[in-house]
């Protein structure tokens, strides 16, 4: 079940009608923050990257000149990095910078509200329509914006009306397969929907996760689909924190997780980046957030201490994929201890 009682604090503060930066702070004060985790070295860091997304935005709002430039989904990251700095469409030092992403975003939605450039949506478009919805969720939460309200409900909409019979997601939107990173995508964007005060129905969300359920092995980990079984890191922190978002905690589901993740603490790595390493740990740096305690304490300095060495000098982060995703995903991942972006609180 969700935690009714966050959602509806997020609504309450919605409902006085405070202003952006108001919203998304008024939470982080309520939760816990390790902001000393984040030193003078790691804010240099982030500042840098998030100077880089700042220099290679595009007059439309899109990032870069590759294959990924106007992929929604990696746009929406790079959006979501600059909230977590603290920063809203409306002030801080990236708020022009976010006010041109959602422009972008809001102007890729077809009129059934699914959102993508097709000559940039790579092969599983509902990943750029999930992490586009997750983005204008913490938008609209954060500032109600009138553009963004009737884009996302219908965003929800196809959400809502695409999951399948297992209660999954796969990368088009039909009623067809499911796998665990899709579905993942697609429950966080509810999640951040709801957190934002749209309406989600209760039966969605519980039948995405008994899918997560049904797709956890005995080690702990979570396999990809029924036809590919075996766990895997990063699918399996992607499960474990959108089953915390959920509201489960101290389940034995989140417990075996949490020790399956427990094998992949980061480590200095040499040569070539692994498969899936920064999607890996944008969420496993969720998971162990949300588990805290000892976990926690060890797993922020792992990681930051392996993505440091790996910024360039330009202040990017890079990878196979695009130079504007290993960006966007690196200034997430070191900024979850400043609490500040909706999604990523306990």
């Amino acid at each position: 079940m969700w935690d009714r009682r966050k959602w509806c604090q997020t609504l309450a503060i919605s409902a006085l009608g405070l202003g952006a930066r108001c919203h998304g702070y008024a939470l982080a004060a309520t939760g816990p923050k390790n902001a000393s985790q984040v030193d003078e070295k790691t804010q240099q860091a982030i500042n840098r990257g998030l100077a880089f997304l700042a220099q290679s935005q595009n007059e439309d709002g899109s990032f870069g000149d590759d294959d990924y430039a106007k992929n929604v989904g990696v746009c929406s990251l790079a959006g979501l990095s600059f909230l977590a700095s603290g920063s809203t469409p409306s002030s801080g030092r990236w708020g022009e910078n976010i006010e041109a992403t959602v422009a972008f975003i809001l102007k890729q939605a077809s009129p059934s509200g699914f959102m993508t450039v097709k000559e940039y949506q790579s092969r599983g478009p509902m990943y750029g329509h999930g992490f586009a919805t997750l983005f204008l969720s913490e938008v609209y939460g954060m500032s109600s914006d009138r553009r963004v309200r009737q884009t996302l409900f219908n965003a929800i909409k196809v959400i809502v009306e695409t999951q399948n019979e297992q209660g999954g997601w796969r990368y088009q939107p039909r009623k067809d397969e499911a796998d665990v990173s899709v579905t993942v995508c697609q429950l966080m964007a509810l999640r951040a929907a709801r957190n934002a005060g749209v309406f989600v129905p209760d039966e969605t969300v519980s039948r995405a996760v008994d899918y997560l359920h049904q797709s956890q092995n005995v080690d702990g980990g979570f396999m990809y689909m029924n036809e590919e079984r075996e766990s895997a890191f990063p699918r399996s922190a992607a499960a474990i924190v959108a089953l915390y978002n959920a509201g489960e905690s101290g389940t034995s589901e989140i417990e075996r997780g949490l020790d399956y993740l427990d094998n992949f603490l980061p480590r200095k790595i040499e040569g070539l980046l692994p498969s899936h390493f920064f999607y890996g740990h944008y969420y496993a740096v969720q998971a162990m957030w949300h588990a805290g305690g000892k976990r926690w304490d060890r797993w922020y300095p792992a990681i930051r201490d392996v993505l440091l060495p790996l910024q360039k000098e330009s202040g990017a982060w890079s990878d196979l994929l695009s130079e504007t995703y290993a960006t966007a995903m690196a200034g997430i991942i070191l900024q979850v201890p400043n609490n500040l972006l909706p999604i990523l609180q306990r």
